[in-house]
């Protein structure tokens, strides 16, 4: 007879069933711990995995310094190829395959125009605060919205919901993390069911379906003597560095965060796990639980905010604040910013940026952040303060 079919959880039980069913990948590009992909795989008989190729993200710029896009370096955009082909051959070990589509100008456009002529009547997607994605999403939730399409969106790049934290909160965002701390409580656990297959996918009539672009195929120039970063991307390599960390549980139990040695180059002082997270090639929810698990096997471990557990609430208090915060990211209009009369000055601000100050420390981070597309986070403080408020006194790059 076999095994009864794994329980439901409350969000899921309650969708129809759909024929078909599209999961957008955009940030979590990884299959454990996807809720997203979970609901798709539970509730239709055919998944369409789908990452589409965003030109704003990757169009060559040929003003920009190094190689690369207006918004992102070469390194940057390594990483996010690297991710792509190891979700695409994960999905592949489940019987599916990642679906690469190419947008000519608005992403929201071709995601439309997949779930219509593909008939899908489910869309799942992991939930975004970013004011970019938040319009994008909304262009597409509107056009499910007005087809009669199923949408479901969790909350799964960070441990919590910033919506519900600052609910919580009495509708502001808390600005301490202490406070945050208090708000948050304990996060949700990550989704821990393995499954060996996922449905298949169905018919894609007439599109073009692109493998993972190759870094030279996307039109920035010569790049032969561009440095190969240390940190390859991909769901796969994140687990292995994770597992890697916690296996020293001393290290785990021990970790104080302003003790690390940022200048560590053969082996960095801390996990390199920042822009898995940020790729969602790993899961928060499923790394907190990891530590967790090592907490529990040891006498005694230092408490957030400067414990590895801490790091991670850090990332969703800058999350939640960010996201409750008109105009977060600029001094104008952001109430919560103070007002500073900042120079403009872009001769000093190119030399911080191409690591020519003519101070050791801050060029070879720059340079580090250059070649690596990573930094240590005291390094980045170290350059972030020369910029602004310890030297320069510099925070525009208008026309640089």
């Amino acid at each position: 007879v076999g095994d009864p079919p794994p329980l439901m959880d409350a969000a899921t039980a309650a969708t129809a069933t759909a024929a078909a069913a599209l999961v957008w990948f955009r940030k979590g590009l990884r299959v454990h711990d996807n809720p997203a992909l979970d609901a798709a795989r539970r509730s239709a008989a055919r998944v369409y995995p789908v990452f589409v190729l965003d030109p704003r993200y990757l169009r060559p710029d040929p003003a920009a310094p190094s190689p690369g896009s207006a918004r992102a370096g070469v390194a940057r955009v390594r990483f996010l190829l690297e991710s792509l082909r190891d979700l695409d051959a994960r999905l592949r070990r489940l019987g599916s395959r990642l679906l690469v589509l190419r947008a000519r100008d608005d992403v929201s456009d071709a995601v439309c125009a997949a779930l219509k002529d593909w008939n899908i009547g489910k869309l799942c997607f992991e939930s975004d605060t970013e004011p970019y994605a938040l319009a994008r999403d909304k262009r597409v939730t509107d056009f499910a919205a007005a087809s009669g399409i199923e949408v479901f969106s969790p909350v799964s790049h960070t441990l919590f919901d910033p919506a519900e934290i600052i609910e919580k909160n009495g509708g502001r965002p808390p600005l301490t993390y202490q406070s945050f701390v208090a708000t948050a409580g304990e996060p949700p656990k990550p989704v821990m069911e393995k499954y060996s297959e996922l449905p298949p996918i169905g018919d894609t009539g007439g599109y073009e379906l692109l493998p993972v672009p190759k870094l030279e195929e996307l039109g920035y120039g010569d790049l032969s003597q561009e440095y190969i970063p240390p940190f390859r991307g991909g769901e796969t390599e994140a687990l292995k560095r994770m597992r890697e960390s916690l296996q020293d549980k001393e290290w785990v139990a021990k970790f104080e965060k302003p003790k690390g040695d940022p200048s560590a180059f053969l082996k960095p002082a801390t996990t390199v796990l920042s822009p898995y997270l940020k790729f969602g090639c790993l899961s928060a929810r499923y790394f907190y639980h990891c530590i967790q698990d090592v907490y529990r096997s040891t006498k005694t471990h230092t408490k957030p905010p400067v414990s590895l557990a801490g790091q991670l609430l850090w990332r969703d208090f800058f999350y939640t604040v960010s996201f409750g915060t008109p105009n977060f990211h600029q001094m104008e209009g952001n109430k919560i910013c103070k007002q500073i009369p900042w120079r403009e000055n872009g001769e000093l601000f190119v030399a911080w940026r191409d690591g020519r100050t003519g101070y050791p420390w801050i060029d070879a981070i720059m340079i580090q952040l250059r070649k690596w597309g990573w930094m240590h986070h005291l390094a980045r403080h170290s350059v972030a303060c020369f910029l602004t408020r310890g030297d320069l006194a510099v925070t525009s790059s208008k026309g640089y």
